[in-house]
């Protein structure tokens, strides 16, 4: 059985590996809705013939970014005004006058839309990184003795040991080039690289991938103080040497300072903003306020299209080694063909590879005509086809996998089984347990 850190192991793999980068409020959900997912994939199995599955590693890979590709479109969709067939596309929109200082997004409900203040933000720092910058020393001489050596690096509340080894004769400047790939490619949230001043000398420097300052102190800590292997690097290196600490965006909004841990924060719960540089002077600030109705409805469907073209290109990412991923592709522009008629009227034309090319000029001319609420409902019906599509694909990615029926079951004369509805998602753990 495998100890709390392996586990903590796993988990942080498989979250920076395959899952999304960031989670939205539609990564989280209510009893109801999880009960109501648990009792689909028991109603679609309870059917579904008996197949044996390849369980090689890159099947895996597949299955699990297909359903995370269907999960992105979903939550795409959802998050341009929400899943009911009348809030589709109905998001309202937010915008920047200046986007390089700050850009934002909407995040509040449409019951807020009245209530929703605008407001002019200037930005005086930047949230930033802890950086740790090591000892320059000559890059060509040999000073590490041949040996295994290890250190350790505390993050997130995890400790980490690395180790690795001195071959006779290797220099500085490759031990150190070691150490940068080995704490870069560890996923743990680090990033690492060789500095050289000219001068036949280089350094190690570590920088975290987070920002902001953290109340339990610094964001990571390197020592080799109660290492298994030999220590002494640490200090050679130069490794625990801290030249900037992490710290806090300071800015202010109509003129009141505010801070914030990271370059990204909400306001009133209602926008989202994200800081990109510095004010230049105490006149350069931008305006944050809503898009009107008719622009926040071209903005949607703008998304929309860049989603549903993103889900495509995933998809036929996997065409040469899963050839069943094709017949995603199909299936999704049967259903955009449903539709195409109301998709060109708002300057959206679909390809034969299934993609829709946008045509934004005309989709702003579109928005202004006085029938373009008919084009509108056939725009939602497709959205709401898609994702419908991207619910069934998340539910059972296997379905566009290479599988060999063994039996088929006897039509209304089955039993719903626990086991079957796991197939996929068992195969992400069976080599740790």
């Amino acid at each position: 059985m495998a100890d709390h850190t392996s586990i903590n192991n796993i988990y942080n793999y498989y979250l920076t590996t395959y899952a999304q980068k960031s989670d939205t409020k539609f990564d989280t959900h209510k009893k109801s809705e999880l009960r109501g997912v648990y009792n689909s994939i028991v109603k679609m199995n309870k059917e579904a013939p008996l197949f044996i599955v390849d369980k090689s590693q890159e099947t895996k890979e597949y299955a699990v970014g297909l359903k995370e590709n269907a999960r992105a479109l979903h939550n795409t969709i959802a998050s341009l005004g929400g899943l009911k067939d009348e809030d589709l596309l109905s998001k309202k929109v937010a915008f920047s006058s200046d986007d390089s200082l700050a850009s934002v997004n909407y995040i509040g409900d449409e019951g807020d839309k009245d209530k929703v203040p605008s407001f002019e933000i200037s930005v005086q720092r930047l949230a930033g990184p802890q950086i740790n910058a090591g000892r320059m020393i000559p890059t060509d001489a040999a000073n590490l003795p041949a040996d295994t050596y290890s250190f350790d690096i505390g993050i997130n509340g995890l400790n980490y040991e690395f180790q690795y080894n001195v071959s006779e004769g290797d220099t500085n400047g490759v031990v150190q080039e070691k150490l940068a790939r080995l704490i870069s490619n560890s996923g743990i949230g680090l990033n690492a690289t060789v500095e050289h001043d000219g001068n036949g000398n280089s350094a190690l420097v570590i920088q975290s991938q987070n920002v902001g300052a953290s109340e339990s102190g610094r964001l990571f800590a390197v020592s080799d103080e109660h290492t298994s292997k030999t220590s002494g690097s640490v200090a050679f290196f130069g490794l625990n040497n801290v030249i900037r600490e992490a710290q806090n965006s300071q800015f202010t909004i109509n003129g009141n300072p505010h801070e914030a841990s990271g370059n990204s924060f909400t306001v009133e719960k209602l926008y989202e903003v994200t800081l990109n540089r510095v004010s230049r002077d105490e006149n350069d600030a931008a305006a944050i306020d809503l898009k009107a109705d008719i622009e926040s409805m071209a903005a949607n469907i703008s998304k929309l299209v860049d989603g549903y073209n993103g889900f495509i290109n995933s998809t036929d990412s996997y065409m040469e080694n899963h050839p069943k991923s094709g017949r995603l592709v199909r299936e999704m522009y049967s259903l955009a063909s449903l539709h195409e008629e109301d998709l060109n009227r708002a300057g959206l034309t679909l390809k034969e590879d299934g993609h829709i090319e946008l045509d934004r000029g005309k989709l702003m001319e579109a928005v202004y005509k006085e029938d373009f609420n008919e084009s509108i409902d056939g725009i939602k019906a497709f959205a709401g086809a898609i994702l419908r599509k991207a619910n069934q694909v998340s539910l059972n990615p296997m379905h566009y996998a290479d599988r060999t029926i063994v039996a088929y079951k006897n039509p209304g004369h089955n039993y719903a089984s626990p086991y079957v509805t796991s197939a996929y998602t068992g195969m992400m753990f069976n080599s740790y347990c």
